[in-house]
């Protein structure tokens, strides 16, 4: 006997039980706990004009869910390497990193956790700014922009 799920969500997490009644030994139980994972991620082009203020949304396209009430971090990738810039619990103030000698005083977590990156230098072009939120330890979305930096 099996189980079989079709389009399966996070909302299929949780514990199932199978029972059945044998003769003569009476009723057999198994249980299984199910975990659904997810890894969400979408890339972005932002272009901007040099000296300008630059604005990343988080997830551009998520209006239904409320950031602020599940931790998020901003990280840029610097060289391969991901620095983190901002992090954010839902209970306290963000808190800014200053390992990236490039971000150090520029940066800002706006409205809905928009990054704001001010003013840009022309090494922001081609920079990848990721969003990373967590929903449940097994779910995180991903949000990465490449940056394109113009001049006048």
């Amino acid at each position: 006997w099996a189980l079989h799920l079709e389009n399966v969500t996070m909302s299929l997490s949780g514990q199932y039980e199978c029972t059945f009644a044998t003769y003569p030994h009476g009723t057999k139980a198994a249980k299984i706990q199910l975990t659904v994972k997810a890894e969400e991620e979408r890339n972005y082009l932002k272009k901007v004009w040099l000296k300008q203020t630059l604005e990343i949304p988080c997830l551009e396209d998520t209006t239904s869910e409320n950031l602020s009430t599940y931790p998020l971090k901003w990280l840029v990738d610097e060289n391969g390497r991901k620095e983190e810039l901002v992090t954010k619990e839902p209970c306290c103030p963000a808190v800014y990193r200053n390992s990236s000698m490039l971000y150090r005083q520029r940066v800002l977590l706006g409205l809905n956790n928009a990054l704001k990156v001010f003013p840009t230098k022309i090494t922001d072009d081609g920079r990848v700014f990721s969003c990373h939120v967590l929903h449940h330890p097994e779910r995180v979305q991903k949000s990465s922009t490449t940056v394109r930096v113009f001049g006048k």
